[in-house]
């Protein structure tokens, strides 16, 4: 059996937008009529020339060889131009790759993909979803907060929304309310911020009381000194994690915050590959790792992870602010994982994420149940993925371009 056929699908998202405004997927089939299906977790460039890159690289490394051959074909892929180092964009085009082709893996063999790497271990997985605003306003605390009112900076909204996920099933809910991202960060929360946040996380633990999980997102937005004022701000309402309290790459700044705060220290949606998760947890700067299998390497990279975060009594927490393929790849690995701890939801996958599938995800009571069906146990409607092109040229997020000065409260 070997890969013959490769095509890509870049999905404009419709409103509310929840979980980007565009996904990147790719479809292999065998010489036998084998498909599998894959996505891209990519915002570094334009979705078109993400999809470019997918055709080239299997091209290139995939074509004509065994769908089976996963670790030969990602060294493949990972060093054939002479890098053999962590690129988040790269690492993106291969990840959807390496998922399809565990997706054939698992129809030609007639297995689940959880059952081809140990078998599974959960019944059910737990589940948490961000806050969003009751008409379904995505817009938020990535790339600016809407004027007035909204469920982003106000406590009793955001109080509102957390008992409507608690009263859905969810027994954790996650929220960022310090600020928009910028390019420019880290930076000192100002005052306003760091007051908001408090009051903000107070709302949201006094209206769910023990009934669910806080999880506190950054973004990475703070220095080390920044995040952990913020951090003291928060303990006493318990959160389960602070969330990239610094840049992704500043792993000697996260270790110290981790060392200075009882909040759990979770990262890992911008990282990539096993030997950036190393790097983590050597420094000791996480104990929850979040990993999105559309970005980190895929699947077999999402397994190493979550081994080396076994041996350093850390826990998996998948990320997905992305497609239903990746979600399916999250819960083929958190499935077959002891050390999982919480899966990322969209919403419950109902919606788009429901109409991009034949059978959606199932949800259940704030529990993803994993699929029996052989592979990842979803299959693309592509007269639903076809029906909806994106033709817009912004990023599926966008940081803000300019520093936050204090008078915008947001310094």
């Amino acid at each position: 059996m070997l890969i013959r056929d490769v095509e890509t699908f870049v999905v404009g998202n419709p409103p509310p937008r929840h979980g980007g405004r565009y996904f990147i997927f790719v479809k292999l089939t065998t010489d036998d009529g084998i498909e599998g299906i894959g996505e891209a977790y990519v915002a570094t460039v334009g979705p078109h020339l993400v999809a470019d890159m997918i055709v080239d690289v299997a091209d290139r490394h995939l074509v004509g060889h065994r769908p089976f051959d996963v670790e030969s074909f990602w060294r493949r892929a990972y060093g054939g131009g002479y890098a053999l180092r962590p690129d988040p964009t790269l690492c993106g085009v291969i990840s959807a790759l390496e998922m399809a082709c565990w997706d054939i893996i698992g129809k030609a063999t007639g297995r689940p993909v959880y059952d081809l790497l140990g078998g599974r271990v959960h019944e059910g997985l737990r589940s948490y979803t961000y806050l969003y605003p009751e008409d379904g306003d995505a817009y938020g605390p990535v790339t600016g907060e809407p004027d007035g009112p909204n469920l982003y900076s106000d406590p009793d909204l955001a109080a509102e929304a957390a008992v409507r996920a608690v009263e859905q099933g969810f027994t954790a809910v996650k929220f960022d309310p310090a600020g928009p991202y910028t390019v420019f960060d880290g930076r000192q929360p100002s005052l306003e911020r760091l007051d908001l946040s408090e009051r903000y996380t107070r709302a949201v633990r006094e209206a769910v009381g023990n009934r669910a999980d806080l999880l506190f997102g950054t973004h990475g937005q703070f220095t080390p000194s920044g995040a952990l004022r913020l951090a003291r701000r928060l303990e006493a309402y318990d959160p389960l994690w602070f969330e990239e309290p610094v840049p992704a790459d500043d792993i000697e700044g996260m270790a110290r915050v981790a060392a200075g705060t009882t909040i759990p220290v979770a990262t890992g949606e911008r990282l990539t590959t096993v030997s950036e998760f190393a790097a983590v947890l050597r420094a000791g700067a996480a104990s929850i790792l979040q990993p999105d299998l559309g970005r980190s390497g895929g699947i077999l990279q999402g397994k190493k992870i979550a081994a080396l975060g076994e041996v350093h009594q850390a826990v998996l927490a998948p990320h997905c602010y992305c497609g239903p393929v990746v979600a399916a790849a999250n819960i083929a690995l958190a499935a077959c994982t002891p050390n999982f701890l919480v899966l990322e939801s969209i919403d419950r996958f109902d919606g788009f994420h429901a109409d991009l599938l034949e059978t959606p995800i199932r949800w259940e009571d704030g529990m993803v149940i994993p699929s029996t069906e052989p592979g990842l146990g979803v299959v693309l409607d592509e007269d639903v993925a076809r029906a909806h092109p994106y033709e817009g040229d912004e990023l599926h997020l966008e940081a803000g371009d300019r520093p936050m000065t204090f008078d915008e409260g947001i310094a």
